[in-house]
């Protein structure tokens, strides 16, 4: 079996953002010679994440609101954890939509079921952060 590694890293303008990684992904896959395995696709920052949805805009923008409703930035004095920092709201957010994604490989793809993309989620940007793919497989 073998096994590759690379990071994506990523510097969001905003707070939050919401960015298509699958084509980033795919060339991760040809780049490891990997037929036949598993994909992991994980954020290493608590105030990121990596989900699988639709690339439609509404539905990106419907996730925002309604992260937004469930665990509001402001005011920032709701949260115990904001002592030196504004962004327990984004470690809300990232335990809703999730830490990581595996996909299967196939025939040198992602295989995946109609309209699916990995997406990295920025709840907290405007500074570095990265994105882990672990690829294992023949």
């Amino acid at each position: 079996m073998k096994s590759f590694r690379k990071e994506l890293w990523f510097n969001t303008p905003n707070r939050r953002d919401y960015i298509n990684i699958t084509n980033e992904v795919s060339v991760l896959i040809q780049e490891s010679g990997i037929k036949e395995g598993l994909c992991l696709v994980n954020a290493m920052h608590i105030t990121a994440s990596v989900y699988i949805n639709d690339d439609e805009q509404g539905l990106i923008g419907d996730f925002d609101k309604w992260l937004e409703k469930l665990a509001p930035h402001e005011p920032v004095s709701q949260y115990r954890h904001n002592t030196f920092e504004d962004n327990a709201d984004a470690h809300l957010k990232r335990e809703i939509m999730g830490r990581s994604v595996v996909v299967a490989v196939t025939e040198g793809k992602l295989d995946f079921g109609p309209w699916e993309q990995i997406f990295y989620g920025e709840f907290d940007g405007r500074r570095k952060k990265r994105v882990l793919v672990k690829i294992i497989g023949e």
